[in-house]
């Protein structure tokens, strides 16, 4: 789907499911949020704080919380999308607009705002600790130089590549992983740098 600049367009610009955003959309609307486009979709804020986006996919729309986790949640809608890695943001998925309860929609907006408003946050723990994985713990021992520049990176870069590593589930796929992060070691580019605003 192409970039847009307005809400509008990304609603014109999504291949199915118009109707679906539209609703949601309009019940968005209603509310004190203010309507932006962030990271190429439609994203709702208080005060500048992000608290409710939306986005169409292939297989659904989704409307996500972004501190989601605080929400009661009495229609058991919310998912967490990616739970070993999200920790506050949840999202409600649908296929058709038949799925669409606009007063429990609207009851969860409500609830975010408020919770917004008094400024309530999933607390997540920035204190994890390193565990390098024995191929990346290998070449480190192994090359001098790799392990002086390996040292230069924040804890996070470090934390980055090591679970990079980790997360491949089979040897090949973990050597051919660090073959590939070792020259960016020594060349002192994180893995994630590519993502991230200069």
């Amino acid at each position: 789907m192409p970039q847009s600049k307005t809400v509008e367009e990304y609603i014109l610009n999504a291949h199915s499911r118009q109707d679906i955003l539209m609703v949601l959309r309009d019940l968005l609307k209603w509310s004190e949020l203010t309507e932006t486009i962030k990271w190429g979709a439609p994203c709702y804020s208080l005060n500048g704080k992000n608290v409710v986006g939306l986005g169409v996919f292939k297989e659904h729309v989704a409307i996500w919380f972004f501190q989601g986790a605080l929400l009661k949640d009495e229609g058991n809608v919310l998912i967490n999308a990616q739970s070993d890695k999200t920790k506050a943001l949840r999202q409600w998925h649908f296929v058709n607009a038949e799925d669409l309860d606009e007063e429990l929609i609207i009851a969860y907006i409500n609830e975010a705002i408020e919770n917004e408003r008094q400024n309530r946050r999933v607390k997540i723990s920035r204190n994890k600790k390193l565990i390098i994985p024995p191929e990346l713990n290998e070449a480190l021992s192994e090359d001098t130089n790799l392990r002086i520049a390996f040292a230069k990176f924040s804890p996070g870069k470090q934390r980055e590549f090591a679970n990079y590593i980790e997360n491949a589930k089979q040897a090949k796929t973990k050597q051919t992983r660090l073959e590939k992060i070792i020259p960016m070691i020594n060349n002192n580019i994180g893995l994630n740098d590519k993502y991230r605003k200069c």
